[in-house]
């Protein structure tokens, strides 16, 4: 067995079960390969892919083994406050943070898909840190990256560091998403953050899209042609 083929199916099915009894992210994945000498780990999540506006967003995090942010958990998880305070803490205790971005029109052209793919390679390139290996949330891989990598369902509820790039990615897609909202006042986006509230179905039929909306995406089409 490879240092790339640690945790078979049997365990990633035991860790899935793990998680959803309740444990929290644990370091222990990223500890196997220590030991194995591949280092360092990245964690990789992405965040925006069912909202009618606004980018994906992917992070890459590398955590340091001998600083680990305590509290760290499922984005989805955590309330508004915490992540921005899990956001601080990961930020000044992690070896390397990177984000991607794609935007709507980017998305518009290539998927949401492969933008979503290409957002993770661009989190992973832009580490100050060169990773061996990265652990990504989920079971679709992207092609092309810079190191071999795992994929684990539900990932950001079993790996630490898949956890803090799960907060680090939704906290900056909201603070753009918010931020935007001052530039696109009709549309609300710090209330929804870009995703299909009755709200923003509202705002869309009144104001029509803006430039942040993925023209793509139902039911943007039926307000603009799309081609």
């Amino acid at each position: 067995m490879t240092p790339f083929q640690i945790a078979g199916n049997q365990s990633r099915r035991l860790l899935v079960k793990q998680s959803l009894a309740g444990h929290v992210p644990h370091f222990r994945l990223e500890r196997q390969y220590l030991k194995k000498g591949v280092w360092p780990v990245a964690g990789v999540d992405e965040v925006g892919r069912g909202p009618l506006a606004g980018p994906v967003a992917a992070a890459a995090v590398i955590l340091d083994p001998k600083r680990l942010p305590k509290g760290i958990d499922d984005s989805k998880k955590l309330s508004p406050a915490v992540r921005e305070a899990l956001y601080v803490d990961i930020l000044a205790s992690a070896l390397a943070v990177s984000i991607g971005l794609v935007p709507a029109a980017e998305i518009d052209v290539i998927n949401i898909r492969q933008a979503s793919h290409l957002a993770m390679r661009r989190a992973l390139r832009g580490l100050a840190l060169l990773p061996s290996h990265a652990l990504i949330d989920g079971n679709d891989a992207p092609a092309d990256l810079v190191s071999p990598c795992q994929t684990i369902i539900k990932g950001d509820a079993i790996s630490l560091s898949i956890a803090a790039a799960s907060i680090v990615a939704k906290v900056t897609r909201d603070r753009l998403m918010t931020h935007a909202a001052s530039h696109h006042p009709h549309w609300g986006f710090d209330q929804h953050m870009g995703y299909g509230t009755k709200l923003h179905l509202a705002a869309l039929a009144k104001h029509g899209p803006c430039a942040l909306h993925r023209m793509s995406f139902s039911p943007l089409r039926a307000f603009v042609p799309y081609r």
